[in-house]
């Protein structure tokens, strides 16, 4: 019996490929929506910032996939510290930080702000991979006890930041550690009638409170939710006709958009429906409203094939920890997709979630970009082996 082991030390261009294939996207796309932009905003080039954002994320990827993501396993508590120690410094109004419409989560650096909560992401699926994998090496045959004992390991690590971001205050964000939190929840071995039960949980909570929010909005506005931006975003959802010159303005306008670029579109640089945040929050109506229904599925079906690819490299590898890696960085990225564009057309409520890759953004891209630096970092440490018979 003969074996040949192959080591595939090199990028996956697929990938790379379609990351360019974003890149002129979100150029074409921020680029056309400059022109309706506020006059104090009309003087910078966004797009060709963008693209330098790009230039600088093509950077962060190569540094990343030079450390083997092994030794992410290792420093991955100090990481996490590292983490919640510049979450810490919001919560404490340290020097440096900046609030923007009540929200306090951002460091002025100079070459602009810096939010610390997007590298946290990327440092809490860090983290949590290493706890599943150590986890499922302790208990190689788990019981319904050893699942529960790995939901309070998750539950404990991921509560400390949840409850930071709680009181930026960032729902978005807040979501987002949620869905990566899930996400590797249902890859991790846990037995699936627990996760099913929590997901019926918490769809029956929200249900609930959907509910009581038409039926008992007094109950509602005392109880659940007091404070003002977070009920503009229940109004903005949920009855923006009712609120069309407030709460439900954005949405309205987005609806709008998306819907008069019909199946073709108005073409490029046609933009009649004015949308706030055009470049940012709401990139996807302004691509709608130029390339109409072809132009908004070409954009989803970029996504669909990166996530492919990033499953395909999640099958592909014969480590758990790179598989888990793979696992966290889909989950965040596929629920910030789906919330981005959920909101535009009224599916969610609206949060302050870029679409990845697209919405112009400095930090938040260089933190897709590393992102795919450890799917790529994952790829290229994976090694194949091929077997054959000697007679």
């Amino acid at each position: 019996m003969g074996q040949d082991r192959l080591s595939q030390s090199k990028l996956d261009y697929n990938l790379l490929f379609i990351l360019f294939l974003m890149a002129i996207v979100s150029a074409i796309a921020i680029h056309s929506a400059e022109a309706t932009l506020p006059e104090k905003l009309q003087n910078i080039n966004f797009a060709y910032k963008q693209l330098q954002w790009y230039a600088i994320g093509a950077g962060v990827i190569a540094l990343t996939m030079i450390i083997d993501y092994d030794r992410f396993f290792q420093i991955a508590w100090y990481l996490y510290g590292f983490g919640m120690l510049l979450l810490l410094g919001l919560e404490l109004n340290v020097p440096g930080t900046v609030t923007n419409k009540g929200a306090t989560s951002w460091y002025k650096l100079p070459g602009g702000n810096f939010q610390p909560s997007e590298l946290m992401k990327i440092f809490m699926i860090i983290v949590l991979s290493r706890i599943i994998v150590n986890h499922r090496e302790k208990y190689p045959e788990p019981t319904i006890k050893d699942d529960f004992r790995l939901l309070g390991k998750i539950a404990l690590t991921v509560l400390p930041p949840l409850i930071l971001l709680a009181k930026q205050p960032d729902l978005g964000m807040s979501m987002v550690f949620v869905a990566i939190t899930g996400s590797l929840v249902l890859v991790s071995g846990i037995r699936w009638r627990i996760i099913f039960g929590i997901i019926l949980s918490v769809v029956a909570v929200v249900a609930t409170v959907v509910f009581i929010f038409f039926q008992f909005p007094d109950f509602f506005h005392k109880y659940i939710i007091k404070e003002d931006y977070q009920l503009n975003r229940f109004y903005g959802w949920l009855a923006p006709y009712e609120y069309s010159n407030e709460q439900g303005f954005q949405l309205i306008r987005s609806l709008l958009a998306i819907g008069s670029g019909e199946l073709y579109g108005k073409g490029f640089g046609n933009l009649q429906v004015y949308l706030p945040e055009a470049h940012t929050d709401f990139i996807f109506g302004v691509i709608s409203e130029q390339f109409g229904f072809i132009g908004a599925s070409v954009v989803i079906s970029l996504f669909f094939l990166l996530v492919y690819r990033m499953v395909h490299i999640a099958l592909e590898s014969n480590d758990l920890y790179g598989s888990y890696l793979c696992a966290g960085v889909i989950g965040m990225i596929t629920f910030q997709v789906f919330q981005n564009i959920g909101m535009t057309i009224g599916l969610v409520p609206i949060t302050g979630l870029p679409l990845p890759f697209i919405s112009y953004g400095g930090s938040s891209l260089a933190t897709y970009m590393l992102a795919i630096g450890l799917v790529l970092n994952v790829h290229s440490r994976t090694k194949k082996f091929m077997f054959s018979s000697d007679e």
